[in-house]
């Protein structure tokens, strides 16, 4: 399918920018500016939005709870927003989030773990771990039913997401689901979506090298809890939301995940955004579809958690 137009638009705004590559300019890109708050779209009043810290290993890290405004018991879902383990933060997701939160009647926690390369792996993967625990063993304060927690995340948020659901499985804790928003999945860079959108559809194949680099050691790319596509054991698994863009280059890495997990017997639910750039989720102001996505999203929670 052809871009989208306004994706198309979206990316050529972008490009007058001239801006270099995450991977030339690295982490000072934290400094150079700041995006838009209003990016992803208006926010609504259907849930109130608080903050708090939650202590997890190494730090106590900033939350955001999204609480519908209807009457509980909820459901629950902890997030991890995306920015390549390096940028990003829980500002920009409030509009999705409190959309989400009212349609599937669910106290969500927006995550703002520890960043790399200053805190590669495990610690941000530590961080949200703990803040699912968190969620679990506040559940009964939290007016939550146990058994219709889920997690959830985008880009490098939908890596941690895919690799908490791994440890929660071994951990014997039960997810409703894992929501993965075109997750990182693997270390493979020579893949059809890799190479066909290497370049001009926002996130680069050089710059998701580059933020890979950021987030491992070496020591680190077999371990499944950091790159879920090769952990040695992926049954018993919670249910799992997948979402690609069909001009991102880590279109493939969902894909072959939601295979991987199939072939495992897990329950997958995917759609693949046809005309879609990465990011897309995020970036409502620009790109209605991610109303789409959300809707979409929110049909499946609730299919799985009703």
């Amino acid at each position: 399918m052809p871009l989208d137009p306004n994706a198309k638009v979206f990316l050529e705004d972008q490009a007058l920018l001239n801006l270099p590559d995450v991977s030339e300019i690295g982490v000072l890109a934290r400094y150079v500016g700041h995006e838009e708050i209003d990016i992803g779209g208006p926010i609504g009043h259907e849930a109130t939005i608080s903050h708090r810290y939650i202590t997890t290993p190494t730090a106590d890290v900033p939350v955001r709870i999204y609480t519908p405004r209807r009457v509980g018991p909820y459901k629950g879902m902890v997030y991890f927003h995306g920015g390549g383990w390096v940028f990003g933060h829980i500002d920009r997701y409030d509009s999705q989030l409190v959309e989400l939160a009212d349609k599937t009647n669910s106290i969500i926690i927006s995550v703002n773990y520890q960043k790399s390369p200053e805190h590669k792996f495990p610690i941000p993967h530590d961080d949200c771990f703990a803040a699912l625990k968190w969620m679990i063993e506040n559940a009964d304060s939290l007016n939550i039913n146990e058994n219709q927690i889920g997690i959830g995340g985008d880009s490098a948020g939908g890596n941690l997401a895919a690799g908490v659901a791994l440890r929660a499985r071994d951990e014997e804790i039960s997810l409703a689901y894992q929501l993965l928003i075109y997750p990182a999945t693997n270390l493979l860079f020579d893949t059809d979506s890799y190479l066909q959108n290497s370049e001009e559809f926002g996130l680069r194949r050089r710059g998701m090298i580059w933020f890979w680099e950021q987030y491992l050691k070496q020591s680190d790319h077999s371990n499944g809890y950091a790159v879920p596509a090769v952990a040695e054991d992926h049954t018993r698994l919670a249910p799992a939301i997948i979402i690609t863009a069909e001009y991102d280059v880590l279109r493939d890495d969902g894909l072959e995940y939601a295979k991987i997990l199939r072939n495992a017997a897990n329950r997958v639910a995917h759609r693949d955004f046809a005309g879609q750039i990465h990011g897309f989720f995020s970036l409502a102001k620009y790109i209605p579809e991610s109303y789409v996505l959300r809707n979409w999203i929110a049909d499946e929670i609730n299919g799985l958690t009703n």
